[in-house]
């Protein structure tokens, strides 16, 4: 019995190292610091030019090990069919409850996933070639936006206690005291309503008294404001 385990285990051991090769250890501590790197400055970029509502400073830190782990799974599955089959086995179980409302969330994530498969399938230099190619239309689209973009902001109010408030008066007060708003997001359940929009205002006066004239209103009401324009 001992001798049939000392078997098998040999046997696992030499059929998991029967692909590896030392020469290749080179080749993947190269394309891992090239993925990290890469993804590193996908993150920053994010939280420059980026126009999501969610924090994005804290939601590219998650790009470095997202785009690391994809390398590492596409290296190990690549040269094994049966753990191909494997992986997308336990990917038909994987059950994601938090949903990514925002397209460019989903967009950057694809991009730093496309990054981890092609430096996880040895197309570094092709990876990279392509990452500069991104950045670059991020960028010149980013040049190309009107200055008058850049003065909206992202204006949040929701509620917790039950009290559901009129959207169309918190419409009519948003607009007695800002130039332009503009409903980008309704979140609504039995008892909680979140709504976002984008406000256009003139000056931190304008803010100030549609903050005031909506917590009149709605003493309980939760308000968030985002400036886009910032790193946060």
């Amino acid at each position: 019995m001992t001798m049939d385990i000392s078997q098998f285990v040999r046997g696992l051991i030499i059929d998991n190292l029967a692909g590896f090769s030392y020469r290749n250890i080179p080749n993947f501590i190269f394309s891992f610091l090239v993925c990290a790197i890469l993804a590193f400055l996908l993150g920053k970029m994010y939280t420059k030019y980026g126009h999501a509502l969610s924090n994005r400073k804290v939601f590219s830190r998650n790009f470095v090990i997202l785009a690391l782990t994809t390398m590492f799974i596409i290296s190990v599955v690549k040269t094994s069919l049966a753990l191909s089959l494997g992986l997308v086995g336990a990917l038909s179980i994987v059950r994601f409850r938090s949903a990514i409302k925002e397209p460019e969330e989903l967009t950057y994530l694809f991009l730093t996933i496309a990054i981890g498969l092609g430096c996880g399938a040895g197309l570094t230099i092709l990876t990279i070639i392509a990452f500069a190619g991104f950045m670059i239309v991020i960028w010149f689209r980013n040049r190309s936006q009107k200055p008058l973009d850049n003065q909206n902001l992202y204006f949040t109010i929701s509620n917790n206690n039950g009290q559901m408030p009129d959207l169309n008066q918190v419409v009519q007060i948003l607009r007695s005291c800002v130039q332009g708003v503009k409903l980008k997001r309704l979140d609504e359940t039995e008892d909680t309503l979140e709504a976002s929009f984008v406000v256009d205002v003139e000056d931190y006066q304008a803010l100030e008294k549609a903050r005031s004239s909506l917590k009149s209103q709605y003493p309980h009401l939760n308000l968030t404001f985002v400036d886009t324009t910032r790193d946060f």
